[in-house]
Order: structure tokens, then C-alpha cells, then sequence
């Protein structure tokens, strides 16, 4: 069945920008008022239903140079949820327009309790800015542009229920519009549902065959609760929990006629992962008639041990084995007689011809 899909909540449904001025005059004053570290803080705004503000350091923040005026964006809101924004940090013109050479923008960053600030320690070199002409009576201009991020929730994908769906298609026969009959037992159908699942039953119903011109396909050679259990994959990709070998066995040679290539593989790894020595020899039987490589290659491994060689000799599925499928058991002899008793097996296999 499906599985369960989870969407990760860092899916974006909108945005909410806003900018804030802030405007520094008497440069030179605050400058030499505040030393490295110390800051002068915006009043608080909000965006996004988050309150923020702006802390402009004149000397640069701690732990750095103070050839630098660093700028920084604070996340005000206390006890908030963690808000994902994006900021862009501008020195304006005379004009109000941003300066591209000192316009900075920060990715998108998590602003939470323990990291609510964001923004750069080197905003602007102090020399540089003081010898440009962006500096006007002592007065700088700076603008930030904050947009907050709104995310969906987490979800979670439920699993696909179409295969219940179908079922309960199956159940009630509703616009069935043909009719499957198998060991004396009929059982409506829907032929869209049937030709898309094998492309058998597509060239019989949909195609130029003769059962394509009726309503009703005869099974032949397959049991009743065999078939029911075919119809049940057919609608809803699904074996029943409780498959015994015996059931696989019969809907691995069904998987098989009408090219039903899921089924097959699950019905084949059930005989590959439950060989015993009651068992084999049927198994073995099956592999050989029908072509199933992988189940064959098990049972042999399986039967490379003398113990359970000779327990299958003893089972009841041996005389049909021996009977049906002698080369498979040529194939047995060649593989567990060592190569330096050639002789030895030359004999054996003239007696089994």
C-alpha cells in the first residue's frame, strides 16, 4: 500500500514587506558618544505581525573592528513562534533612492529566542563612507526593508485509497458490464478495470480476439477461490494477509497467463522465502514447468544439502517431480556430485535417462 507522504512546512504561501527609516543626525556626535559595541536602537514596528527593530552600532559591534558601522535587524516579538525574513539594509541618496555600492541583502534567515538578530558587522567602512557625498550635513539616512515569510502548516499526505475504492467497486458490481465464469462460480467485472490491469484480458476484451465480441470469459483450469483471489489483486494491487504457499503457488502460474507482473514477483518471493522439504519438490515442479528462474534457483540451493535431498525424496510432491521434470533433477545430480567424480556421475545420469 501507500505510504504516507509528509510536506515539509518551509513551503511558502505569501510575504509581507514593509521598510523603516532611520535617520542619524549628528553623525560625527554619535559617533564619539558611542564607543565599539554600543548601539542606538530603532523604535519598534511591525511586519508580519512580528515587532521589530533596528540597532545601528557607529563604531562597530563587539568582538569586531570599529572600522566598520555594522547594522543589525532585531526580532522584538517575546515568546513568539521562530518567523523566517528576508532583509535588505540601503544607505539612501540625497534623492531617497538606495545606493547600490552600499545596499546589502541577508538570505532568508530564521529569527527565533535564542538567534533573534540578523544583519551585517562590516555595513559600511567608516572612511569610505565619510568621504562620499552620502553623508549630508552630518546626517545619515539608512532604510530596511524587512519581508516576513508566512508558511503553511505542516501536513501530511494521506495515503492513496484508490485500491479501496475499486474494492468497494468489486463488492457491489455497480456498472459491471461483464461477466467472468470459472469452475461453475460467475463473478462481474468492469472490462475497463480488467484490460488495464493485464494486457491479456486488454487483447480479449479490447482487442480483435474472439471473447472481445461477448460479455463473459471462461476461465478454464483455475479454481474458483483462486480466481476470486486474482480479481481481489486485479482491483486492489493487494494479496490477502494470511497468503499461504499453497495460494501463491496457484496465483503465481494465474500472475503468470495473464501478465500480471506485481503479482507474480509478490507470489514468487512467498515460495522463494517459505522452501521446506514438504514443499520443494512441488515448488521445484512449478519452476521448471512455468519458467520461474528465481523460484528454481532457491529450491536447488535448498536441495544442495543432503538432509533435505533426502527428506524430498520422501514427500509427496517427488513422484511428480520425477515424473514431470526428470531434467530438473539431472540438473540436481550435475550440480551436487563433485567434478572429480565424473565418472560416477556419467552413471547416474544414464540411469535417469
Amino acid at each position: 500500500m501507500a505510504e504516507p507522504c509528509k510536506i515539509p512546512a518551509a513551503m511558502v504561501a505569501e510575504s509581507v514587506e514593509r521598510s523603516y527609516v532611520l535617520k542619524i543626525d549628528g553623525y560625527s556626535r554619535v559617533k564619539g558618544l558611542l564607543k565599539n559595541g554600543k548601539f542606538v536602537a530603532s523604535t519598534p514596528f511591525s511586519v508580519g505581525g512580528h515587532n521589530w527593530t533596528v540597532k545601528y552600532y557607529p563604531n562597530g559591534c563587539p568582538k569586531y573592528c570599529d572600522d566598520f558601522i555594522s547594522l543589525y535587524v532585531h526580532h522584538e516579538s517575546a515568546g513568539a513562534k521562530e518567523v523566517k525574513a528576508k532583509l535588505t539594509l540601503n544607505v539612501l541618496d540625497k534623492n531617497g533612492n538606495p545606493v547600490p555600492s552600499y545596499t546589502r541583502t541577508t538570505p532568508v534567515n530564521t529569527f527565533s529566542r535564542k538567534a533573534p538578530t540578523c544583519g551585517y558587522y562590516d555595513f559600511i567602512p567608516k572612511d569610505e563612507l565619510e568621504g562620499s557625498a552620502h553623508l549630508r550635513g552630518d546626517c545619515l539616512t539608512i532604510r530596511c526593508d524587512v519581508t516576513v515569510l508566512k508558511e503553511i502548516e505542516e501536513a501530511m499526505v494521506p495515503p492513496s485509497d484508490l485500491h479501496r475504492h475499486l474494492g468497494d467497486l468489486l463488492k457491489s458490481n455497480d456498472a459491471a458490464d461483464m461477466t467472468f465464469q470459472v469452475d461453475g462460480q460467475r463473478y462481474s467485472a468492469h472490462r475497463c478495470v480488467v484490460a488495464a490491469r493485464s494486457s491479456v484480458f486488454k487483447a480479449e476484451l479490447l482487442g480483435a480476439m474472439e471473447e472481445s465480441s461477448g460479455s463473459t470469459i471462461v476461465i478454464r483450469d483455475m479454481e474458483a477461490d483462486v480466481f476470486e483471489s486474482f480479481l481481489h489483486f486485479i482491483y486492489t494491487d493487494s494479496v490477502p494477509p494470511a497468503l499461504d504457499v499453497v495460494m501463491a503457488g496457484h496465483l503465481l502460474v494465474a500472475a503468470d497467463r495473464y501478465n500480471i507482473g506485481r503479482l507474480k514477483v509478490i507470489c514468487e518471493e512467498k515460495l522463494c522465502s517459505h522452501i521446506d522439504s514438504n514443499m520443494v519438490a512441488t515448488s521445484l515442479a512449478l519452476a521448471e514447468q512455468h519458467g520461474f528462474r528465481r523460484l528454481k534457483e532457491a529450491c536447488l540451493q535448498f536441495l544442495a544439502s543432503p538432509s533435505n535431498l533426502e527428506a524430498m525424496m520422501t514427500s509427496d510432491g517427488y513422484e511428480h517431480l520425477k515424473s514431470s521434470c526428470p531434467a530438473v533433477l539431472k540438473e540436481l545430480i550435475a550440480r551436487i556430485i563433485p567434478a572429480e567424480f565424473t565418472s560416477a556421475k556419467d552413471i547416474i545420469m544414464t540411469m535417469w535417462k
